[in-house]
């Protein structure tokens, strides 16, 4: 990255929170007159120094080449180019920068007593507060007329030897390109083909959260500049006569090659999504057929529900 020179001018990043913390003291002090209090946070670090801080967190490699001038017109445009700020904001963002910001009276802290949060957790907590803002997300619904527990079956099956329903010529295309980048790939397979619990592997992925009939969240193991996650949630319609599900990929780039990473890949995402839930849908369909099916020539009513949840179709 090359950077003007205002990447040296030292500063006290202060967390968001802290901020708050302090307008919400200042509530309570007695009306004595104006007074200025100068806050900041308890680390004296360049911009350069929180780019830096900010990139290992993220896991990013960056080196920053600073050169001697101060170019407002210019980062103004890079900012807008890379961030949600407009070009005339990020001028003004950084016409600001030249100027040190260090707190030089303790006034703030002897009167409030505010022990400010230190830079990277501070950032680190910004990081993944902004995450939901960077993530981008594919969500898709359908409605069933069908049960959630018979909705849900094909969605806790997944993977392993029953395969991912759709696409599977991609998956397999997908595992021999993670294995050459050192990645784990897709033949790990899973514990119970049945049944899953959280942390359990499933292929190339780890179950990050799992409630029985309502949902299953996969968190991707596979090498991606950036972390993603895959997500089935069945609601009950109509008391529990019709089931929505809703099936959500979600994707936290990591730079500018996560960015382009996921935009290139939103054809392939937009054919093999859709078709995963068209075929979860109709294999829950068919699984609603069997059962009624089975219902009808069961030999004890009285202990149909547990005979019908031990099969499987």
């Amino acid at each position: 990255m090359v950077c003007p020179r205002w990447v040296a001018t030292l500063t006290q990043p202060l967390a968001v929170d802290d901020v708050v913390a302090y307008l919400s003291a200042a509530l309570e002090l007695p009306d004595t007159g104006s007074e200025v209090f100068e806050i900041g946070g308890p680390d004296v670090v360049s911009y350069g120094d929180i780019m830096r801080e900010y990139a290992q967190l993220r896991g990013l490699r960056r080196w920053v080449l600073p050169v001697p001038l101060l170019t407002p017109h210019l980062s103004g445009l890079w900012l807008a180019l890379v961030t949600p700020a407009q070009a005339r904001v990020g001028r003004a963002l950084v016409e600001g920068l030249k100027n040190p910001t260090v707190v030089r009276s303790s006034a703030a802290f002897d009167t409030f007593q505010i022990a400010p949060t230190p830079l990277r957790p501070a950032l680190a907590k910004a990081i993944e507060d902004g995450a939901r803002l960077r993530q981008k997300v594919d969500t898709r619904t359908t409605v069933l007329d069908a049960s959630p527990s018979q909705v849900f079956a094909p969605i806790r099956e997944i993977g392993g030897t029953n395969g991912w329903y759709f696409g599977n010529f991609l998956w397999r295309a997908r595992h021999w390109l993670d294995l050459a980048f050192g990645g784990v790939g897709m033949g790990r397979g899973r514990r119970d083909p049945e049944n899953c619990a959280v942390t359990d592997v499933i292929d190339g992925w780890t179950v990050a959260a799992y409630e029985p009939d309502r949902l299953l969240r996969l968190r991707a193991d596979l090498k991606l500049p950036g972390r993603g996650w895959l997500e089935f949630q069945v609601t009950p319609l109509d008391d529990g006569r019709r089931s929505l599900i809703r099936q959500t990929a979600t994707f936290d780039p990591r730079g500018l090659l996560g960015r382009a990473y996921w935009y290139v890949l939103v054809p392939v995402h937009e054919w093999i999504f859709s078709g995963l839930l068209r075929e979860i849908s109709r294999r829950a369909k068919l699984r609603g057929i069997e059962l009624d099916g089975d219902s009808r020539r069961s030999p004890s009513a009285g202990c149909e529900g547990d005979w019908l949840r031990d099969r499987k179709v």
